[in-house]
């Protein structure tokens, strides 16, 4: 690796965990910044309180610098508030960018990167203010914003845009992140692969679909539309997923099992189409749940910590431009 990839981000090794909704932890977050990564939390649920907390977990485990992650597809003012107030150094939006809250972050000193699917929404994020552009491949796991090819997309915006680019969707093993490098990316995101580490919230089921999976189980569908609806994701088929496209893919109110209550979190009746995950305190069925998967799952072959998957995938990157 060369110098000038650790002078642009606060990173030591040019791989990032992607913020993957309530599976990253602050256990992960810093166990993958202390390892010489950007470890991330996706806040844009979590009650602001939680984040609070959770942000102060992480500080406590590690003083090593991580993100925060925004979907703005949600009001997110206050988790915004909160994250710059904790001092996080980093802080992703992703389903939109606002100048408003690019600038808030900047005057508190926190570098600010935008999620972007297209050249389009890259643009509106450099025009936004941002300091930096992850590049997402529709070959991702969880919500997809675009419909290029990882690749593909990564070689237009580290063209033609004036800021650095990280590259995210289907990379779970070092070829894939060489690949990603050599057309023009200065560091990789990885979600599935962290997926099955120890520190994150995932149901053993969950992780035992992620072990046996390849690339040909995902799918990207509008199926898991209960909570964000309009959101494609790519998924591991499941009994929900067939069940609806042997249907013939209805639409919302009209599909098999509808309504159906399918597993329980916190108290928290889980409705069959929501768009949550299995988590590991989860009950019921989770197998009917959202178990959101990237292309690179096939690479995902057994559970391990997660500075251990930093380790390695870094140490294949050594040399790289």
């Amino acid at each position: 690796m060369s110098a000038s990839i650790d002078r642009r981000l606060p990173w030591q090794v040019p791989v990032m965990q992607a913020p993957i909704g309530p599976a990253a932890t602050p256990a992960l977050a810093a166990a993958v910044s202390e390892a010489g990564g950007i470890g991330s939390l996706g806040a844009s649920w979590t009650a602001p309180n939680v984040l609070r907390s959770q942000i102060r977990d992480i500080r406590q485990a590690t003083d090593r610098p991580f993100c925060v992650n925004l979907v703005l597809a949600f009001e997110q003012e206050e988790r915004l508030e909160i994250a710059v107030a904790e001092g996080v150094e980093l802080i992703s939006f992703s389903w939109g960018v606002r100048a408003d809250l690019v600038g808030r972050a900047h005057a508190a000193g926190c570098l600010v990167m935008a999620q972007a699917g297209s050249l389009a929404e890259a643009s509106a994020g450099v025009r936004a203010g941002c300091d930096i552009v992850l590049a997402q491949g529709v070959e991702a796991g969880g919500h997809v914003q675009g419909e290029v090819a990882m690749l593909a997309l990564v070689r237009e915006l580290s063209t033609v845009l004036p800021v650095p680019v990280i590259a995210a969707g289907g990379i779970a093993e070092t070829r894939g992140a060489r690949a990603a490098l050599a057309a023009g990316a200065i560091g990789v995101a990885m979600g599935t692969r962290f997926l099955a580490t120890p520190e994150a919230d995932v149901h053993p089921d969950w992780t035992a679909r992620l072990v046996d999976a390849s690339a040909a189980d995902t799918v990207l569908t509008g199926c898991f539309d209960g909570g964000w609806p309009g959101a494609p994701h790519r998924v591991l088929r499941n009994t929900t997923y067939r069940r609806w496209d042997e249907a013939g893919r209805p639409s919302a109110g009209s599909r098999p099992g509808e309504g159906d209550i399918v597993a329980h979190h916190d108290g928290v009746d889980v409705e069959r189409y929501a768009a949550d995950e299995p988590r590991r305190a989860t009950t019921g069925d989770p197998e009917a749940m959202c178990l959101y998967a990237g292309e690179g799952v096939g690479f995902v072959t057994s559970v391990e910590p997660a500075a251990d998957v930093v380790s390695r995938i870094a140490g294949g990157l050594t040399g790289c431009p």
